[in-house]
């Protein structure tokens, strides 16, 4: 026969229960801990995170040994873990902002948009908007390694000092991608040189056939970016009017575009 348990006996916490009410009370004193730029003592975090002093001393050992929190002088300080936490919410944040603009500016204006930048000597499609009517151009042919054939690569490339372009044209040659693509280096580096600061570059059906493209130069310090657009050939006519009503838009935005290269 079993022996009846008595009704004045407190069952023991189920194992996930005790596991969240310590994640909890961590996060209140790194709360607690984050609210104090200058640090703070033990006694203060268990007194604001509403803990025994004993269980704020278990935790704050336990954050210090995992680097969310660092003592000096008998302060707690947020430590690096805790900081990377940080930095990475702020980057999904801006990422987040980005493609809310992006994706405003498609249906606003009807196109697809394109962001890029060239980074450790490669192109970089970092976010596309579009829209079910009007829908981005298939990447039929790498991005990377075509970037002498569409504007956006044209308009990084153009970017870059002489030594850059040569750089990376030398790990991907000039090739002809559709009829009208360029058809050889040194025709493709006189086009770059003509580029004019600030303005548009334009793409006729030189990477996919019934399309053209518009690249928007973007100043991010030392890191060439840009935003593109692209319509179906038969609207070339509103190529440049909307390249040009898209300049205005980054204007308001290019803070957030810029800060988003280190994404």
């Amino acid at each position: 026969m079993q022996p009846r348990t008595s009704p004045t006996e407190a069952a023991p916490p189920e194992p996930h229960t005790t596991l969240i009410g310590s994640v909890q009370r961590a996060m209140r004193l790194l709360e607690a801990v984050a609210a104090r730029e200058n640090g703070a003592p033990a006694k203060q975090l268990a007194r604001e995170a509403g803990l025994a002093l004993p269980t704020a001393y278990h935790l704050l050992r336990t954050l210090v040994h995992e680097g969310y929190l660092h003592r000096e002088k008998g302060l707690f300080f947020l430590g690096e873990a805790a900081e990377r936490l940080g930095s990475s919410g702020a980057q999904q944040k801006r990422r987040s902002t980005v493609n809310d603009a992006l994706s405003q500016w498609s249906e606003a204006l009807g196109v697809p948009i394109y962001y890029a930048i060239y980074r450790d000597g490669e192109i970089e499609v970092v976010s596309v908007a579009d829209t079910p009517g009007s829908p981005a151009v298939e990447e039929w042919a790498d991005f990377r390694e075509t970037g002498h054939a569409h504007a956006i690569g044209q308009c990084l490339l153009s970017q870059l000092d002489e030594e850059g372009r040569r750089d990376h044209l030398d790990r991907y040659p000039v090739q002809s991608i559709t009829p009208n693509t360029v058809r050889d280096e040194r025709t493709l580096l006189r086009r770059l040189e003509r580029a004019r600061r600030m303005e548009p570059i334009v793409e006729r059906q030189e990477y996919a056939l019934g399309t053209v493209c518009a690249a928007l130069p973007i100043t991010a310090g030392a890191t060439a970016a840009t935003v593109a657009i692209s319509l179906p050939f038969h609207q070339v006519d509103r190529l440049l009017p909307v390249a040009r009503q898209l300049q205005a838009e980054i204007g308001r935005m290019l803070g957030t575009l810029t800060i988003s290269i280190s994404i």
